[in-house]
């Protein structure tokens, strides 16, 4: 498609006219539109036009001056759309359109939202809830932004405030005043630059705030004591309806029990306080809903790529038919992915580097769900839409994980009783996802839980099934394409068949495993390389235990643990509401010579009832607990269809 005419613009316009000043409304849709084509000059004689459709195109970027006063319709879906500013070009707008925009984020819808003041729906959705969550950062961040100024300024000292300083404090507070996830950063640093410019402009005197309307306080709802038992994810399980709002609950400190053991019993427990309660998932937005299950969670990758000790703050719930995003700072579910009929038991990102038709390196996270279905649903989160649906299995998917090595490489396990391996492939310029099937496992029980091996991850991998621990070799220069499990694992001395069951399965570093389900109380540390170099041509084969920790008796099942590598810590929720918390660094650096009692954690971080839930909640089930990389916030799912979030002080 070559630059517009007129003529073309009164054959796709209504009503028919021979003069571009009367058309109202126009469709320049599936024309393979690239930005150059959008003539200001042409089209800024369209003066009453209140309708425009350029779907399906292949924008990039719209032009500033296009000279349309009355727009009120924008649909702009299907192109590569990677920047919003010249959307403030049309104050008028009430709809706009920009589904299938993969380069766009929150960011921009939030940007949207505070740009397009008229504006009342973006994607055929009320735009009230993005402009709730926009008006409440701009409030904080001009806060912050005029405490900045204050300290600044004090700091600077009277009769210097010159050009310089001024232009050393917009930079002073685009870089210091922070708020919000990494997914938002990009938001908030435009609005501080904004915000700080305009607070020089006034002297320190002026900043005009978004209107933030009151909203009323929620009413407190009881909580009847659950007495069901937390069972495994059963394929007959009813989904469930769920809400598309949060409910959030301020609490006093955690309460914390027991102390530092061991060797390093020199060093202070983590300091942990409740930050929110969000019940996100619940049916029809119910605070008496207490049987939608909350199966997984699982952080972002952090994204600044190569950035040490970059992490982040965004996780990822799932239970009923929808997977949330929440920032675990603010307590904001970013975005709520829904689809009937499913019931979601796992999560898992991967990031992916795609290449735009004009040659430009995009980075996307991609999150992958899957549950009762057998479907694995491959999200494009920043954008808000499903890329791809994978028809991974005939029954329920148990849990699914990425590939640590390979960003498009994925295991699903099912209870058809097989690990599949796939390669999802990167996005066409549909940006949709065309998934290539590259091993199957066989295993002889339900895998529960999958964990590439950490030193050789391309190589092995290890599951958690309801038969105990298997490894398979997943090597795919190997001719067989089908593989039975190559070793299993035992965990009691003298012991000639494998263990019981085992729920939770991680490696703490490159060479230490934790697994929890062999033996009752007790979650196990044992060595990768000392039983895979002990293995000989026989199994199953016994582990070579490092340490046992010491965890609740219950003989309850399904409680999954994690780990934090780079703070050498293991977690594990229980049947009570707590959180168990072990510091194993010193285990890792030097294993005891010889199997010593099981180590007491090293903090024991209760769930903080009834005070903090406002009810008599007598018992809540922690059955998942995952801390980010950098261990400041902990995500817990409860029985109790409450998610909590913990924050380091």
């Amino acid at each position: 498609m070559g630059p517009l005419t007129a003529r073309l613009l009164m054959q796709r316009g209504r009503p028919k006219s021979d003069r571009l000043g009367k058309i109202r409304s126009l469709d320049l849709s599936r024309l393979n539109l690239l930005s150059e084509h959008l003539d200001p000059k042409l089209l800024s004689r369209l003066k009453q036009l209140q309708e425009l459709d350029l779907s399906y195109n292949l924008l990039e970027a719209l032009p500033p001056n296009l000279g349309l006063p009355h727009l009120r319709i924008l649909r702009c879906a299907n192109n590569q759309l990677g920047d919003v500013t010249a959307l403030s070009q049309f104050p008028q707008l009430e709809e706009l359109s920009l589904e299938g925009n993969p380069f766009l984020t929150v960011n921009d819808n939030l940007k949207v939202s505070f740009l397009l003041p008229k504006l009342r729906k973006v994607n055929g959705k009320d735009a009230s809830s993005t402009c709730t969550q926009m008006e409440n950062l701009n409030r904080e961040l001009t806060n912050r932004v005029t405490a900045h100024w204050e300290k600044f300024m004090a700091a600077l000292g009277p009769g210097k405030e010159t050009k310089k300083a001024q232009a050393d404090f917009v930079k002073s507070a685009v870089k210091d005043v922070c708020y919000g996830p990494d997914s938002l950063r990009e938001f908030t640093q435009w609005r501080v630059r904004m915000i700080s410019e305009e607070l020089v402009a006034s002297g320190g005197t002026q900043v005009h705030e978004a209107d933030v309307p009151k909203r009323p306080q929620e009413t407190t709802a009881t909580y009847k004591p659950r007495a069901r038992l937390m069972s495994l994810k059963r394929p007959d399980d009813v989904p469930l309806n769920l809400p598309s709002t949060k409910r959030a609950c301020n609490s006093p400190s955690a309460q914390m029990e027991g102390g530092p053991s061991g060797p390093d019993s020199s060093q202070p427990a983590l300091q942990l306080e409740p930050l929110h309660f969000l019940q996100c998932h619940s049916r029809n937005n119910s605070p008496q809903d207490l049987k939608t299950q909350l199966w997984a969670c699982a952080f972002e990758p952090a994204w600044e790529e190569g950035h040490s000790g970059a992490t982040s703050q965004t996780v990822a719930t799932c239970g009923g038919e929808a997977v949330c995003v929440i920032d675990c700072q603010t307590g904001i579910v970013l975005h709520k992915y829904k689809a009937p009929g499913e019931e979601f038991f796992s999560v898992a990102w991967t990031a992916l580097t795609v290449v735009t038709q004009a040659g430009h390196k995009k980075r996307w996270n991609v999150l992958a769900a899957a549950g009762l279905r057998g479907l694995v649903r491959l999200l494009h989160v920043r954008a808000g839409f499903c890329c791809g649906v994978i028809r991974a299995h005939k029954k329920a998917i148990a849990t699914l994980c990425f590939s640590p090595i390979h960003e498009t490489h994925l295991f699903t396990a099912s209870y058809d009783k097989r690990i599949i391996l796939w390669d999802i492939g990167v996005p066409n310029r549909d940006y949709e996802f065309q998934a290539s099937q590259l091993l199957t496992l066989d295993s002889t029980s339900i895998p529960l839980r999958l964990c590439p091996v950490a030193p050789c991850p391309d190589a092995y991998l290890l599951a958690g099934c309801e038969g105990g621990c298997c490894c398979w070799d997943v090597r795919l220069d190997q001719p067989q394409k089908r593989r039975v499990c190559e070793v299993e694992f035992v965990f009691s001395a003298g012991s000639q068949a494998p263990g019981r069951r085992v729920d939770g399965l991680a490696f703490v570093n490159e060479d230490v495993v934790a697994s929890k389900g062999s033996g009752l109380g007790t979650i196990c540390l044992w060595s990768w390389s000392q039983t895979w170099a002990g293995r000989g041509s026989q199994s199953p084969v016994a582990v070579v235990v490092l340490a046992q920790l010491q965890w609740s008796s219950t003989d309850l099942a399904y409680f999954s643990l994690s780990t934090c590598p780079e703070k050498g810590v293991v977690l594990c929720g229980d049947e009570e509401g707590s959180v168990w918390i072990y510091d194993v660094e010193h285990i890792l650096k030097q294993p005891p010579p010889q199997l010593a009692a099981p180590q007491a954690p090293v903090q024991i971080l209760k769930w903080p009832q009834p005070l903090a839930l406002g009810q008599p909640v007598t018992k809540t089930m922690v059955n998942t607990v995952v801390a980010n990389s950098a261990l400041t916030y902990l995500t817990a799912l409860t029985d109790s269809n409450i998610i909590a979030v913990w924050r380091r002080c």
